[in-house]
């Protein structure tokens, strides 16, 4: 869990995180004071000895009624004294854990040189969508978890902060107008459609555009970003954010079609036959959530996360009063990774009274990102540990009143290495609700459409890939990736599956 308190080294005192920005600013200045006072002779041990810089947030109190952005981001002088702390390691453990090998050290130096247009100019030679990935990106797991700064420290938490130092670039980038639009090569006369404008799809749009070639995307919602945009809350992904990306791609040409639905609106044989595109890539998500399959899943009240967050995402694009009615006040959440965190914060923000969120082991073993978990405590959130309902509760209209609730205990590990839980007999017992949120996982929409016999799907449904060097799928002229290939991924993971896809695209189409 996050340090609610660190050793501030060059201050000499204890300081706690929930400090204001300015307070934290003025703290980071007095540490690049003492920073540039050392000049050259920064060493190892005293870059170590540098505190890590808190984030600054909006205050639990005043952000549970908010769809605000929770946290602020860094202020200049915060990044520059955080890019300090990197020991730029020979071998740098955090661009192996990357899922796209990102320069990690090289930006992060830039950053302290106080050159944040370089910066950037280094992180989107890997990464196309940094302001995204540093905010919603597992990092903690990823390039942070390997960092040496945190196992010299003893401690992962307090490791060098790659994911907002990656989003400090993109949000300075973006609001002094210091990015540009990426250059496009003569056209070519090939033609590219592109299924879906989640992170895979926009990536391989803005690489085969960058070719020359023409690119169509098609999305099912009348908004792009897919699950960008209808499945995580305004709070932790402000829209802005995705408008601006998809923006950029209209500056390079990329036509947006909406409302498209690959099979009914156009078949993947139209597409290629009589509308006449050279390629197709389908980046259709993982948008079919998993159920538990006890009694009452079908009740008046019984949503899948997913379905709340697009819910309330989207009727709050045409009336932010609109989700009052339905959105539930005494709110049960069934699971604990990132969507269970973002379904239960949502539900407060929509008004619930309270929120609970079930989960049948520990806290310490939950998939959600420790800076979540951390936040839903800080907004008034219940974790009911080693508990799972066994029944949905109906009252006489058919609406929720209720759960039946299994306790259980940690067992040996699973296949995972987890702990297994093991279900206490006789320890069962009945609590009131009248909202209940499945966010228990979810799985790959499958095949697109029917009358494409060529594409291949594996056992839980996700599209398979002929040639992974490419991301081809098998059928002729059809490559896949993302959420639609991998199953429910991260955006980063996403990211590199389009790389890929578009690479291998761009390789057939010059082949041509």
């Amino acid at each position: 869990m996050r340090q609610i308190y660190f050793k501030n080294v060059i201050l000499g005192y204890m300081t706690p995180i929930r400090k204001t920005a300015a307070e934290l600013d003025s703290e980071a200045k007095i540490i690049l004071q003492n920073i540039h006072a050392a000049g050259d002779s920064l060493k190892m041990k005293d870059k170590l000895a540098l505190p890590p810089q808190p984030m600054p947030e909006l205050e639990p109190a005043v952000r549970i009624h908010s769809m605000d952005e929770v946290a602020i981001g860094y202020t200049e002088a915060q990044a520059i004294a955080e890019a300090s702390r990197c020991l730029n390691c020979k071998n740098p453990t955090c661009v192996s854990n990357c899922p796209v090998h990102m320069h990690i050290p090289e930006f992060i130096a830039k950053i302290a040189k106080g050159d944040f247009k370089a910066a950037f100019e280094k992180i989107t030679e890997d990464s196309l969508l940094p302001a995204v990935c540093g905010r919603v990106c597992p990092q903690e797991r990823q390039c942070q978890k390997a960092c040496t700064v945190g196992k010299c420290r003893k401690d992962q938490h307090e490791c060098v902060s790659i994911g907002r130092l990656e989003r400090f670039v993109a949000d300075y980038t973006r609001t002094h107008n210091l990015s540009e639009t990426p250059s496009v090569k003569p056209d070519t006369g090939k033609r590219v459609a592109v299924i879906g404008s989640g992170p895979a799809g926009l990536v391989v749009a803005a690489d085969v555009r960058r070719e020359g070639h023409a690119v169509t995307v098609f999305e099912a919602y009348h908004k792009l970003g897919g699950v960008m945009r209808y499945g995580i809350p305004e709070f932790r992904l402000p829209k802005k954010i995705i408008d601006h990306e998809t923006e950029t791609l209209r500056a390079m040409g990329v036509e947006f079609k909406m409302n498209f639905t690959l099979g009914e609106t156009r078949t993947l044989a139209q597409l290629l036959n009589e509308d006449k595109f050279d390629a197709v890539f389908i980046g259709t998500g993982a948008n079919q959530p998993l159920l538990m399959n006890i009694g009452g899943e079908n009740l008046a009240g019984v949503f899948t996360a997913k379905e709340y967050l697009m819910r309330a995402n989207a009727l709050r694009e045409k009336d932010a009063s609109a989700c009052a009615d339905w959105a539930g006040k005494d709110v049960a959440v069934l699971g604990g990774g990132n969507v269970a965190m973002d379904a239960s914060r949502m539900a407060l923000r929509l008004g619930a009274k309270r929120v609970r969120i079930i989960y049948r082991r520990t806290e310490k073993e939950m998939p959600a990102c420790c800076s979540e978990i951390y936040e839903a405590h800080e907004e008034g959130i219940e974790v009911c540990e080693l508990q799972c309902p066994s029944k949905i509760l109906s009252d006489a209209g058919g609406h929720v009143r209720g759960l039946l609730i299994d306790k259980y205990k940690l067992g040996e590990p699973d296949e995972k290495g987890r702990p297994r839980p093991v279900k206490l007999e006789g320890q069962s017992f009945e609590t009131e609700c009248d909202t209940v949120l499945l966010a228990i996982g979810s799985r790959a929409d499958g095949l697109p459409e029917k009358d494409a016999p060529e594409l291949k799907t594996d056992a839980k449904g996700n599209i398979r890939i002929a040639d992974p060097a490419t991301n081809g799928t098998f059928m002729d002229r059809v490559f896949a990736g993302g959420d639609a290939v991998l199953g429910p991924a991260t955006v980063i993971l996403a990211m590199g599956e389009g790389r890929r896809a578009a690479a291998g695209i761009n390789a057939q189409l010059s082949k041509e």
